[in-house]
């Protein structure tokens, strides 16, 4: 198996002893949990579910983007919310990225506590053709 190290500027640096995704055998990508926060400032952005989760989406876009995949290539999520009522509106901006034709399998769960505080983290699994 082959292992490569998926590292790009448009999304945050690994806050600790993780990598943004990992790449095996060239075509399974491992994308490491994102939190809303900006690349460049480092700073949260969004006070609410719903602009948290855009630029969650965003950030999971520049990863998947710099191991040369795509949403259409994501086939498993894990959302993590800090509350369950912002349930509805994270999926209204999630679903933005997948149609219901090609989204992938999905897990959902209320955690009592996310990094920074945040209200969402979400990763992912892509399959690429190598």
């Amino acid at each position: 198996m082959t292992r490569k190290i998926i590292r790009t500027d448009h999304a945050p640096a690994p806050v600790g002893p993780y990598n943004q995704a990992i790449a095996a055998s060239g075509q399974i990508v491992f994308v490491a949990g994102q939190i809303p926060l900006d690349p460049q400032s480092n700073a949260i952005v969004g006070e609410d579910v719903t602009a948290q989760t855009q630029q969650v989406m965003a950030n999971l876009k520049a990863i998947l983007e710099a191991a040369e995949a795509t949403f259409q290539d994501v086939v498993k999520t894990t959302v993590f919310l800090a509350d369950m009522n912002d349930f509805a509106a994270m999926n209204a901006v999630y679903s933005q990225y997948f149609d219901e034709a090609t989204a992938p399998a999905r897990a959902c769960v209320e955690i009592s506590r996310l990094p920074k505080d945040v209200l969402v983290e979400v990763e992912c699994i892509a399959v690429i053709s190598g």
